[in-house]
């Protein structure tokens, strides 16, 4: 039974390891798709309003411009303040209006403006996909690895956590493995011609390298895929989820960054490590003390209520034998009517 219940949790975290994979790999494709896409939008309406493109740059805002102006010929003041709410700059929504009275672009029939905003439509549909499916893998970067997440981020936690297959791939990696996952093409390459080895690979993508100095950027990349695999172990095999061992292991790199810049002496793990399980053990303590004086509240309004019940059963049977006596001697009282009578 023990052999059982531990290979049903070893299916469950695989489980979510794998909605967290295909997440990641969804938000990929996702990323190119709807950027094609809206280069399409921007190509197929530039015939009618070319001007737009200079005015609006990012591509989701251009798709929904395009959505609120759809024929350049019907632009007026009325418009501006559905264009300032999408753009978010009243001058922008004015500039836009001006364009469209003076646009060289040619006119599209009533068909092919319902196909490119059809088209719009669904770009903007796509982004909006994108960005709840974001929020959905940050909900499961919580539950699975809370402290990988509070660490480098979701987004690199999950694509090294999909790199490596599962997040206990990911902890029985050591550190150097994991510093050059992702850049393995770069290294059999490196060891064929007997080049430099890469220095990162995925964790790259962290804040933390680019904010390093180029002759420290391999030294950070190292003390942060050691930090990494610290915390991706803590989440693996951890019995609760926190964030506490993420948070101090940010501020570990933080102080490292620190020490390569300014040569302030950082802590050392043993120690923020300690003080981490010190802070828990507190918590806990708390949160027993707080159930403890709850419970012992629970019980103190039980007894009152139980208190309280017993005093309203004592009343009624008194209420009851009161009614009982009353009953009897109005019966003997009637009976002695009844006997003088006769």
């Amino acid at each position: 039974a023990h052999s059982y219940s531990r290979a049903k949790v070893k299916f469950n975290v695989n489980r979510v390891d794998n909605m967290v994979i295909q997440a990641i790999f969804l938000l990929d494709t996702l990323d190119k798709d709807i950027n094609s896409f809206a280069m399409r939008v921007r190509e197929w309406y530039s015939w009618h309003f070319p001007e737009l493109v200079k005015i609006v740059n990012d591509n989701y805002l251009y798709a929904r411009v395009s959505k609120i102006i759809e024929d350049k010929s019907k632009l007026s003041e009325e418009h501006i303040p559905m264009l300032t709410e999408v753009v978010g700059d009243e001058d922008k929504a004015r500039e836009v209006v001006e364009a469209g009275k003076a646009s060289m672009g040619q006119d599209l029939s009533p068909i092919d403006l319902i196909n490119v905003q059809t088209f719009a439509q669904k770009v903007m549909d796509l982004a909006d996909y994108r960005k709840k499916l974001y929020d959905y893998l940050v909900a499961k970067m919580g539950d699975i690895a809370p402290n990988l997440a509070a660490l480098i981020g979701d987004m690199v936690g999950a694509r090294l956590i999909s790199h490596a297959g599962s997040l206990t791939n990911l902890a029985k990696c050591p550190s150097s493995t994991l510093q050059i996952l992702g850049a393995e093409k770069a290294l059999f390459r490196a060891l064929k011609t007997r080049g430099n080895t890469p220095k990162y690979g995925l964790i790259f993508h962290s804040s933390f390298i680019g904010r390093a100095s180029a002759k420290n950027k391999g030294r950070i990349a190292r003390y942060l895929a050691n930090k990494c695999s610290i915390a991706s172990r803590i989440d693996c095999f951890a019995d609760g989820s926190t964030t506490a061992f993420g948070e101090k292991l940010r501020e570990q790199v933080e102080e490292r960054l620190d020490f390569y810049d300014k040569g302030v002496a950082p802590r050392k793990n043993v120690d923020v490590m300690r003080q981490v399980i010190e802070n828990l053990e507190k918590k806990d303590e708390a949160m027993t003390d707080d159930a403890s004086e709850e419970k012992k509240e629970k019980k103190e309004k039980r007894k009152i209520e139980e208190n309280v019940d017993n005093e309203k059963s004592e009343k009624k049977k008194k209420k009851k034998s009161k009614a009982t006596d009353d009953s009897q001697t109005k019966k003997k009282k009637k009976k002695t009517k009844t006997e003088d009578d006769e």
